[in-house]
């Protein structure tokens, strides 16, 4: 959605996409011995189009009016006029993109929002925009809500974030292979495919950004194997061509799950804990 604040940027950044996509799907089946995902793609651009909407929403009520209040309480004016102030905005916003992408893979109530962006059960770039339609329940904007207090101006924040997206566009492909020295220091083609692999080996790694130096620090940064047949999609594997329930059907679950549970504290777990975290069959019998 971040790039709903720029247009003309915009709009030239996703023709850029369409291109690519293009490209991708001529050499899909030379490369990969098989038909390009069509349907896939058809159903993460339905997805997009619910996302830029949700999107709107967000500018709105985040950018303008949380952020805007933020923003009145600084605690410091950055100099955005010189070009440090960007470099430390770039290293620290890749930094609150790790944890709030971490977080989002390991709080239920975040990951019903996340689960979309690693519904397609192929990755190509057209699966970089499958991205939620609950832009402001998905909570990613309470992440970058120091970076304002400390005194970034709001549209600086969102505009990096959305710079930051844009450069994960690419990631998004089985047809990129290793790129050699540059693996995990810079997000790769390799280290995201690592990323959207559902193989136990792979789960919950290479959170990063534009950078992989975070996952280094704390540990969750993982090379991809070429002796590792890397499968794509949910733990539950779903395959589903309805648009809205690869939207919602993370948060119609979490819903069900609540309604079933016998205990508050068990309601608050399950918003809280791992995904596909279950209360304990002692629950149902009373316990606290």
């Amino acid at each position: 959605m971040e790039l709903f604040l720029y247009p003309t940027i915009g709009g030239v950044i996703y023709v850029g996409f369409l291109a690519a996509i293009l490209l991708e799907a001529s050499l899909y089946k030379s490369r990969r011995g098989k038909l390009y995902p069509w349907a896939e793609g058809g159903i993460s651009l339905a997805v997009a189009i619910g996302h830029g909407a949700a999107g709107f929403v967000n500018r709105v009520v985040v950018v303008g009016l949380i952020a805007g209040a933020v923003w009145h309480w600084r605690i410091y004016t950055m100099p955005m006029n010189k070009w440090w102030a960007w470099a430390l905005l770039a290293l620290s916003q890749d930094f609150f993109f790790y944890w709030y992408h971490r977080a989002a893979h390991r709080i239920e109530y975040m990951w019903a929002s996340h689960r979309v962006h690693h519904s397609p059960n192929e990755l190509v770039l057209a699966s970089a925009y499958r991205l939620p339609c609950t832009l402001i329940l998905s909570l990613n904007w309470v992440f970058y809500m120091p970076l304002v207090w400390i005194g970034f101006p709001p549209l600086a924040v969102f505009g990096v974030l959305a710079l930051n997206l844009a450069y994960q566009f690419w990631l998004h492909t089985t047809l990129i292979p290793r790129l050699g020295p540059i693996e995990g220091i810079l997000n790769t083609p390799s280290a995201h495919r690592v990323h959207h692999g559902r193989n136990p080996e792979y789960l919950d790694k290479n959170f990063g950004g534009t950078l992989m130096i975070f996952d280094r620090i704390f540990g969750t940064y993982q090379p991809e194997d070429p002796k590792i047949e890397i499968s794509y999609g949910l733990v539950a594997q779903e395959y589903s061509l309805n648009p809205l329930w690869v939207a919602y059907g993370g948060f119609v679950k979490l819903i069900r799950d609540l309604c079933k549970a016998h205990n508050w504290r068990d309601r608050w777990d399950l918003l809280i804990k791992p995904p596909g975290w279950t209360p304990a069959p002692t629950s149902a019998l009373g316990n606290p």
